[in-house]
C-alpha cells in the first residue's frame, strides 16, 4: 500500500493524480472506509433475513434494494473520487473520516427505514457523507487551473448539493409517494457523473479502481460467510440439528468459494481504458455487490427454515440462496467475464450455470448443497476450458 503524502505535513493542492502512476494501491484509510461500510451492509442483510423468513419477500427485496443502493452509491462516489484526487493530507483524511461517521449513522437508521419506512436517520447519515464529499470536490475545483477539470469538479459539487437537498425534501413527501420519488432521485444521482464526465474525464486509475471493487467484493463475501456461520452456530446451539445444517453449510461454502474464483478469474483493469467501458462496469456492480450480500442473507433464511423457525416453503427458502447466486454469476459474466472468453463453450459456462443453480431451487432440502456443487462444477469446467489450447494450436 502506498501513500502520496504523509499526514502531518502542510496541506497541498488537490490536483488530479496520474492514470499511469505505478504501484497505485489501496490505502489503509480506504480499507477502513470499506470495513465501516460493511456495517451498513450487515444491517441491510439482517433486515432482509427477517422479511424473507416471515414470508414478506416482495417488500423485503424492495426495501433491501433501496437501502443497499444508498450504501453502494456513497461507496462508489468516494472510491472514484479517491482514485483521481487522493492526496492523503490532513484535510483529506478528516473529510474521509467524516464520511465514515456518516455511513455509521446511515447504518443505525437502516432498521427504521426497512421496517417503518422512516428514513430520517438514514438521510442524516447520507447528508453527512455528501457534505464531506462536496467539500472534497470544491477543494479539487479550487486546486485545478481554469479549464475542463475545474468545471467538472464544480458540476460534481453542485450536483451533490442539489440531490442532497432533494433527499431532505423527500422526508416531507407523503408516504405513498416516497418510493416513486426515491426512484426519481436515484436517476438524478446517477446522472451527475455522466454530466460531469462529459465535460472532463477525471483521472481515475484503472488498476486502483479495479482493486477497490475487488476488495469490496471480498469484504462482502466475507460478511456473507460470517453471517452464515453465526446462523449455523446459533441453530446448532438451540436445535442440535447437525444433519439438516451440514448440506446448507457445505453448499454455502462452495458458493462463496466459487464466487471468489469466478470474480477474480481475469484482470479487469486491462479493459477499462475510458469512461465508455468504466462507467457501465462501475454502475453494473450494484448487481454484483447486492447479490453477493444477499447470498449470506439467503443462507441465514435456509438455516432458519431447516430448524423449523420459518414458515415459508422449502422452495422459497432455497430461492433465497439460489436466486442471488445466479444473479451474481450473470452479473459477473455480463460486466466482465464475457469480454475475456473465447468460443461459444467458454461464453456459455456462466449463463448455463446460472440457469442450473436456479433449477436447484426445486431440489428440496438438498437445494443449497446442489447449488454449491453446481457452482464448483462451473469453476472446474471454466478452468478446464480456459487451459485448453485454442483450435489449430500445435501441441508438444
Amino acid at each position: 500500500m502506498t501513500s502520496t503524502h504523509a499526514a502531518g505535513r502542510p496541506p497541498r493542492r488537490m490536483t488530479a493524480r496520474s492514470r499511469d502512476e505505478a504501484h497505485r494501491a489501496s490505502t489503509p484509510l480506504e480499507l477502513l472506509f470499506d470495513l465501516c461500510f460493511i456495517v451498513a451492509v450487515g444491517q441491510a442483510g439482517r433486515q432482509l433475513v427477517h422479511a424473507l423468513a416471515e414470508g414478506h419477500a416482495g417488500t423485503g427485496i424492495v426495501g433491501y434494494l433501496f437501502i443497499f443502493w444508498g450504501i453502494w452509491w456513497a461507496w462508489i462516489n468516494f472510491s472514484w473520487f479517491a482514485s483521481a484526487y487522493d492526496c492523503d493530507d490532513v484535510p483529506y483524511r478528516i473529510a474521509t473520516l467524516v464520511q465514515i461517521c456518516g455511513v455509521l449513522i446511515y447504518a443505525a437508521g437502516v432498521p427504521r427505514a426497512f421496517a417503518d419506512n422512516d428514513w430520517v436517520i438514514a438521510v442524516i447519515g447520507y447528508l453527512v457523507m455528501r457534505v464531506a464529499l462536496t467539500a472534497q470536490w470544491l477543494r479539487a475545483a479550487a486546486s485545478e487551473p481554469p479549464g475542463p477539470a475545474r468545471r467538472a469538479a464544480r458540476i460534481y459539487a453542485v450536483g451533490l448539493v442539489v440531490c442532497q437537498l432533494a433527499w431532505v425534501a423527500l422526508l416531507a413527501a407523503p408516504g405513498g409517494m416516497k418510493h416513486w420519488l426515491f426512484l426519481a432521485l436515484v436517476a438524478a444521482e446517477l446522472l451527475v457523473p455522466l454530466v460531469a464526465e462529459r465535460v472532463h474525464e477525471t483521472a481515475w486509475h484503472p488498476h486502483h479502481i479495479v482493486e477497490r471493487y475487488g476488495l469490496f467484493t471480498l469484504i462482502v463475501l466475507g460478511e456473507t460467510m460470517s453471517a452464515a456461520t453465526v446462523a449455523v452456530q446459533s441453530a446448532l446451539d438451540e436445535h442440535r440439528a447437525l444433519g439438516e445444517l451440514l448440506p446448507i453449510a457445505g453448499g454455502g461454502v462452495l458458493i462463496v468459494f466459487a464466487a471468489w474464483w469466478i470474480y477474480f478469474a481475469a484482470p479487469a483493469h486491462e479493459r477499462l481504458t475510458s469512461n465508455r467501458q468504466a462507467l457501465p462496469w462501475g454502475y453494473g456492480h450494484l448487481v454484483v455487490f447486492a447479490s453477493a450480500a444477499a447470498i449470506g442473507a439467503g443462507l441465514e433464511v435456509a438455516v432458519e427454515h431447516a430448524v423449523g423457525e420459518s414458515s415459508i416453503s422449502t422452495a422459497a427458502a432455497a430461492a433465497t440462496v439460489t436466486v442471488p447466486a445466479a444473479l451474481f454469476l450473470a452479473g459477473v459474466w455480463l460486466l466482465h467475464a464475457r469480454h475475456f472468453k473465447t468460443g461459444a463453450a467458454q461464453q456459455l459456462v456462466l449463463p448455463v450455470s446460472a440457469v442450473v443453480i436456479l433449477a436447484c431451487t426445486f431440489a428440496g432440502s438438498w437445494a443449497v448443497l446442489a447449488a454449491g456443487l453446481a457452482a464448483a462444477a462451473t469453476v472446474a469446467v471454466g478452468t478446464a476450458l480456459a487451459e485448453r489450447p485454442p483450435p489449430g494450436a500445435r501441441t508438444a
